[in-house]
């Protein structure tokens, strides 16, 4: 078996990889589309080793366990060439709905469950599906990447093949679980209501009590909250049905809008009818997530489990040429459709992005490269799994048939590419195109740093060129209105010229104010927009002159440093870089922008020159410092802010992109700087990695024993060593011993137990050499 990478291993090697990057601040931070980690590297199918005790395993497959949700203990290996890591104390548990009573069943692989706060790359479960279905064992792959071009947040995807006390299990999709750590990612916060929307999930309105919607089928509920659990409030989602189900439609853009992100909906039904996604809401009221974006205030539409698609059939019904205005189930209440499409202005835009669908993605020239490709990936390890043959009896030869013909069992009566291709031409000749208005989306308010102009963003997408945007501006509800154009030239903050993007600056006085604004546009066919649709946009922008920072974070702790509870969670250091105290207790953190008392700082003060770190866990019950959220690897915001009496003002801000594991992102200078990768110093100066230092100056050490009860060696190259004074930290950033720069032995038999580490003493700071964990 291939050699592991121990993910608990204490020491690391940092590459000195520099990367300048400035601070911003960002009223709507978020990714929609992270890279894709090295866990969803598609073009190999990775090999993953699960161990765990064959009574655990008899039991999990045992008949009458399929809806047991018990996770049983396992060690984890991952191999796809790049990345080859060990995990152990994970949980494995059956995953599905009625994939749990197939023959080749579904897993999860849940990283955190016996591990909290455990993350790898950004993710805390696995989600290991047989698509049993579906004989190509391709199609949610090829749904998952067509969403990504069409601009839907959707998760990533990869395909591995699954070992269980080293029997093959087969050829597994390997789909990103939906979560909290999705939409933190995708949307930049999670702590609003994430629903899982199972069959009989048809959204129909059931009343004005949020209860109604707590509604069960079999032993789960229709609507599973999945983040909020202990609150279990579903006032958002009740309130989301009645404005769907019981607004005039002339009243519909409107009301829709403040609750509902249609536009990206929009596309996801352009996919549901392109893709003949019939197991979704539209048809088979089935497979959704709802997540109420608490940046912006609207529900965002999540598609889910997608290998019902590109002809597979149950109910004898043409996919490939059923009407695009009639799709949907024909004799039940389907108001995600039809109450939308009832808006003209919607079913024309739903018309726009299946043409351009059509137009770009949805083609032979582009899809069927992609199932050639997945064809001859997956097929050596179709050859051999076994299980791939128990539910229908495929074989090899079915499997490479799929992709091209339809295959003798009742629900494949056509292969993924002549669907395709009677889907295209069946939908080119229904389409209905007529003029659209200028749809404006992705709008963004960023401020580089406290004090200075902020910068206004909005893309704009049309059937015709874009004639004029413009933006209607009032500062503090005094001001009188201005009146701002905005450009799509590059050189107004708005990316590249000509990609659709439109970008304008405005100047601030006095340190906090209140900004109403809407912004306009006008195409060259004298068609117009407004966002927001009705009404104004408020926001409240205020600044800070305390000398306090965000000096370094850590987003991907995996073996650097542990909390007190010995758990790797994500760090934010902050910094005092003035001359005065400056007291924390009524001050705030927060990874939300637009909700700047996210987190409220205990009733401490930071001094001149003095570091803390808070952990960002989520886990407010470990201690003082640890907050109620956590960091995004794939970036996010994050921000201080003031107290009340200055209207939250924003002291320091940083949006800051994908993170690796083990290496922090910080200040160079100290303090001052711009960020940089760095090697981490959690309570300590910042500097580069080791490697990019003076020779003379830098040293490298080990600490034995560790963990340690009483006393600790340092054990290193001290020959020609310019000596600075050794310090032990604590994990407030406190200094608690200060040595010689000689020592050899250190006692630490007075201290508490916890996490603790080894440094040099600099001017200012410390320079961190290693962690000791006392217990």
């Amino acid at each position: 078996m291939a050699q592991f990478k121990k993910i608990n291993s204490t020491f690391i090697s940092l590459s000195p990889l520099i990367l300048c990057f400035f601070t911003f601040f960002s009223l709507h931070a978020q990714n929609l589309f992270p890279d894709y980690a090295p866990i969803y590297k598609d073009d190999v199918v990775a090999r993953i080793d699960i161990f765990l005790p064959a009574d655990s395993l008899a039991l999990l497959l045992a008949p009458g366990n399929e809806e047991d949700n018990y996770y049983y203990r396992a060690t984890f290996f991952f191999d796809n060439g790049t990345i080859r890591d060990t995990f152990e104390n994970c949980g494995l548990e059956l995953r599905g709905n009625t994939s749990r009573y197939s023959q080749k069943k579904s897993f999860q692989v849940s990283l955190n469950t016996y591990a909290p706060g455990r993350t790898w790359h950004g993710i805390e479960k696995l989600d290991l599906n047989g698509e049993h279905n579906d004989p190509t064992v391709s199609r949610s792959k090829l749904c998952w990447d067509l969403l990504r071009d069409i601009g839907v947040p959707a998760p990533r995807a990869s395909h591995v093949e699954l070992y269980i006390n080293s029997e093959y299990f087969g050829l597994y999709a390997n789909d990103e679980h939906i979560d909290e750590e999705f939409v933190k990612t995708r949307f930049g916060n999670n702590d609003g209501n994430l629903y899982k929307c199972l069959w009989p999930a048809d959204l129909k309105y059931l009343g004005n009590n949020p209860d109604a919607y707590k509604l069960t089928s079999g032993n789960r509920r229709v609507y599973e909250l999945s983040t909020n659990e202990d609150k279990d409030d579903y006032s958002d989602l009740a309130h989301f049905i009645d404005i769907l189900n019981n607004t005039p439609a002339i009243d519909m853009q409107c009301a829709l809008e403040s609750v509902f992100n249609v536009n990206s909906y929009l596309k996801s039904m352009a996919f549901d009818i392109l893709s003949g996604n019939w197991d979704g809401p539209l048809y088979n009221k089935n497979n959704f997530f709802l997540y109420h974006n608490q940046e912006t205030g609207l529900f965002e539409y999540i598609p889910y489990d997608l290998d019902n698609t590109f002809g597979i059939d149950w109910f004898h019904i043409n996919w490939a040429e059923r009407n695009l205005y009639a799709w949907s189930h024909d004799s039940e209440p389907r108001p995600l459709y039809h109450n939308i499409l009832q808006v003209a202005e919607y079913k024309n835009r739903l018309s726009f992005y299946i043409n351009r669908i059509i137009t770009e993605h949805y083609k032979e020239s582009v899809l069927f490269p992609r199932l050639d490709a997945l064809k001859n990936l997956l097929a050596p390890s179709i050859a051999d799994d076994v299980y791939y043959t128990l539910d229908y009896g495929f074989d090899i030869e079915d499997f490479n048939k799929g992709f091209s013909a339809s295959l003798p069992y009742t629900h494949t009566p056509i292969g993924i590419k002549p669907f395709i291709a009677s889907r295209r031409s069946s939908a080119i000749s229904q389409l209905e195109l007529n003029d659209i208005s200028p749809v404006i989306t992705e709008v963004k308010v960023n401020q580089v740093l406290p004090s200075q102009a902020l910068f206004f963003q909005a893309y704009i997408e049309d059937d015709q060129p874009i004639e004029n945007v413009e933006m209607m501006i009032q500062l503090n509800e005094t001001v009188p209105t201005e009146v701002l154009t905005l450009y799509d030239d590059g050189e107004h903050h708005d990316k590249e010229a000509n990609d659709g993007y439109y970008g304008v600056s405005y100047s601030l006085s006095g340190s906090c104010n209140s900004i109403s604004y809407t912004i306009n546009a006008r195409d060259t066919h004298g068609n117009e927009s407004q966002y927001p649709v009705c009404g104004t946009k408020t926001i409240s922008v205020c600044n800070s002159s305390l000398t306090l920072v965000i000096n370094e974070l850590m987003a991907s702790n995996e073996t650097i440093i542990t909390d007190e509870n010995g758990e790797y969670d994500d760090w934010i250091e902050l910094y005092n870089y003035g001359t005065e105290e400056i007291y924390l207790g009524d001050k705030y953190l927060s990874d939300k922008a637009d909700n700047p008392i996210k987190w409220k700082f205990p009733d401490i003060s930071i001094q001149p020159g003095e570091y803390i770190v808070v952990w960002a866990d989520e886990d407010g019950t470990q201690g003082d410092l640890h907050a109620n959220f956590k960091l995004s690897a794939t970036g996010e915001y994050v921000g201080i802010y003031d107290n009340d009496g200055s209207g939250n003002a924003l002291i320091d801000g940083l949006t800051f992109g994908a993170q690796q594991p083990d290496i922090s992102f910080g200040r160079i200078p100290n303090g001052t700087g711009s960020f940089q990768f760095l090697q981490p110093t959690p309570g300590g100066i910042n500097q580069l990695s080791s490697s990019t230092t003076n020779e003379k100056d830098s040293f490298i050490v080990s600490l034995f024993p560790n963990p340690t009860h009483d006393f600790v060696f340092i054990k290193g190259d001290f020959d020609n060593v310019v000596h600075q004074p050794f310090v032990i930290i604590n994990t407030l950033g406190q200094t608690v011993l200060q040595l010689p720069g000689d020592t050899k032995f250190i006692d630490i038999s007075h201290l508490p137990n916890g996490i603790y580490v080894l440094g040099v003493k600099n001017n200012p700071g410390s320079s961190i050499l290693g962690k000791v964990v006392k217990e």
